[in-house]
């Protein structure tokens, strides 16, 4: 049987299958159909210091090869989830990664902080790069600057694994995985939804009350796999890939494109048990191909050297 964990900074998985914040809950909200327990670890859904009602409807809509989602980092507020959220994810033989969103450098830290003082947290993911917000997101996540100063202050409160989520919708996602990591980011996770748009062309009106929103699932996969193989030229540090992620395959294509572990997103709308059948199916992947250990796989693509690779970011 091939070895299917990996680590990020000081983060043990058991396999390098996440579920992906804001598409499965806070991570025990369908146990009759999924068992955590065989996945490498839950990212819950974004946690502000106070709980916050998103968007108004429609804030949700399935596209072609994907769906455009406006939800405004709907959440209960950290306070809650710590009562009520966290007593139970400690009982998962899983990761439990703690997804931080926020409006304010200083909100970042007070929710951080809170969580540190408590048990069965394993990591954060740092959420820079919503675009379904006015406050925060993507004018964070935008901003090299900001999002370094984030990742420092950050740094200086926590010695667990601190992962920054970066956002697809800049020139070069490099610039900005350079900037974490020289600020002690253990990973950086990419990518965040693509900022799109619909249209009821029977109305002619837009179909998300924001005019706007996220992108996600098979539409965007491209776009993920070149931006996580830009930042894998870039940083030392992990990555975990995130977008369109529905198979084995997909999973196996974002390890070759640099990626130590991978994230889950959409497929979870369709199929609660898809990040189940992948970490499996990675298990099968390796034995079938003689691969001993699943790391073997990370960066493992076969560029061509024949022709001249002129890459704009570097």
């Amino acid at each position: 049987m091939a070895e299917l964990g990996v680590r990020v900074g000081p983060l043990e998985l058991k396999n390098p299958v996440l579920v992906a914040s804001g598409t499965f809950g806070y991570g025990n909200d369908c146990p009759e159909l999924s068992d955590v327990n065989l996945i490498g670890g839950i990212v819950t859904k974004s946690l502000s210091m106070n709980p916050r009602d998103g968007n108004p409807p429609d804030r949700i809509v399935e596209t072609a090869g994907g769906m455009l989602n406006s939800i405004g980092l709907a959440n209960i507020g950290v306070h809650d989830f710590i009562a009520n959220k966290l007593p139970e994810l400690r009982r998962f033989d899983t990761a439990i990664v703690a997804n931080i969103a926020a409006s304010s450098v200083d909100e970042y830290c007070g929710v951080l902080s809170l969580l540190e003082e408590q048990g069965g947290i394993h990591g954060y993911e740092i959420n820079v790069s919503c675009p379904n917000v006015k406050e925060g997101g993507l004018s964070f996540g935008t901003n090299p600057s900001m999002t370094a100063e984030i990742t420092r202050r950050l740094r200086s409160l926590t010695k667990k694994c601190l992962i920054i989520k970066l956002t697809p919708n800049v020139a070069h996602v490099s610039e900005f995985a350079r900037a974490v990591a020289d600020e002690g980011a253990d990973g950086v996770s990419l990518i965040n939804t693509v900022v799109g748009m619909a249209i009821d062309h029977r109305k002619r009106t837009p179909i998300l009350s924001t005019v706007t929103g996220g992108l996600s699932g098979p539409a965007i996969k491209p776009i993920a796999l070149a931006k996580v193989y830009e930042a894998a030229q870039a940083v030392k540090i992990p990555i975990m890939g995130i977008g369109g992620i529905m198979t084995t395959e997909d999973a196996v294509e974002f390890l070759l494109a640099g990626a130590t572990a991978v994230q889950i997103g959409t497929a979870n709308f369709i199929d609660p048990s898809a990040s189940m059948k992948i970490a499996r199916g990675l298990g099968e992947y390796c034995d079938s191909n003689n691969i001993p250990r699943v790391t073997d796989l990370v960066g493992a693509l076969k560029v061509r050297t024949d022709i001249s690779l002129i890459h704009s970011w570097l």
